[in-house]
């Protein structure tokens, strides 16, 4: 594995007319720790090291939040003013409350007060890219998008959104979204062992030159061996496996890991030089017995 670490050598790819790297970072866990007691000092260096190391697409969202901080306040605090090639995604739809507890999901006239909520957080006057989240983590999204999509359409049609994406979708969502206005990036939460269902979901998003963007990419719970036996011929962590794993289903696939460790942060970025063989890649598509079938 080369030691080239930055997120551009995974290549690019268009967010609409915005170009971002396709290995990004995603700030929920800058907010939402496992103890929520990350330290301060250290979310806002991880930040800024990302940018450094070449990351210009991060993830985030108003409700990503403890009771010590937001990870849209740690952004803004760390990155504005923002460079001009950073592209910063958010997602409106869920709500929590102070407590922390999730409420149900926005009507159509709450989205204009969340998107508002983002812009305000984030000191911009504008979103690059919002992502309509419907369900739960657990539960993708079910039913019609339309109204609460239109919504949105309607924000962008105003200047306050730049480009739209879908979240916890199925392809139906996307073909009833594409109809409304046009949409730039599915957000799905998909990896080597997680939701292989959407396998198709992503060759479907680029057929039509929509960014598939995995969340969770990296979870596993206990390793598989033939992922730690692929780490150990490279040399790299299994997570830098699934990584590029991931990063392999195909040129739109966008990958967005999180941490909240300087350290962790260059390990998944130095992922994005990480070229697996198609035989690696082949009985890496045998894990958990899934047949081989990828997006590339």
């Amino acid at each position: 594995m080369t030691e080239t670490i930055n997120a551009g050598t995974a290549g690019t790819w268009q967010l609409g007319d915005l170009t971002v790297n396709r290995m990004g970072y995603g700030a929920m866990r800058l907010a939402i720790s496992g103890d929520g007691r990350l330290d301060r000092d250290q979310a806002i260096a991880v930040l800024r090291r990302a940018v450094e190391l070449g990351v210009n697409h991060i993830d985030t969202a108003a409700f990503y939040f403890s009771p010590l901080r937001s990870a849209n306040e740690l952004i803004s605090t760390a990155l504005n003013p923002y460079p001009d090639d950073l592209v910063i995604t958010t997602k409106v739809g869920p709500g929590r409350a102070l407590d922390g507890s999730f409420l149900p999901e926005a009507t159509p006239e709450q989205l204009r007060l969340q998107v508002e909520e983002n812009i305000g957080q984030l000191g911009r006057d504008h979103l690059d890219v919002v992502n309509l989240r419907i369900g739960s983590t657990l539960d993708r999204g079910a039913g019609s998008l339309a109204d609460r999509f239109g919504a949105l359409a309607e924000l962008r049609q105003e200047g306050l959104i730049r480009h739209l994406g879908i979240s916890n979708v199925g392809p139906e969502h996307l073909a009833e979204a594409q109809a409304i206005a046009p949409v730039v990036c599915v957000q799905n939460q998909y990896g080597l062992t997680v939701r292989r269902e959407d396998d198709d979901f992503v060759r479907l998003c680029a057929d039509q030159k929509v960014a598939f963007v995995p969340f969770f990419a990296i979870a596993s719970g206990a390793e598989d061996e033939t992922v730690t036996a692929i780490a150990r011929d490279h040399g790299v962590s299994p997570a830098q496996v699934r990584l590029a794993w991931t990063l392999h289903q195909g040129l739109n696939v966008l990958a967005i890991p999180g941490t909240g460790s300087v350290e962790h942060l260059e390990e998944n970025i130095a992922a994005a030089s990480l070229r697996l063989s198609e035989a690696e890649l082949a009985r890496l598509d045998g894990v958990n017995g899934h047949e081989p079938g990828r997006g590339e």
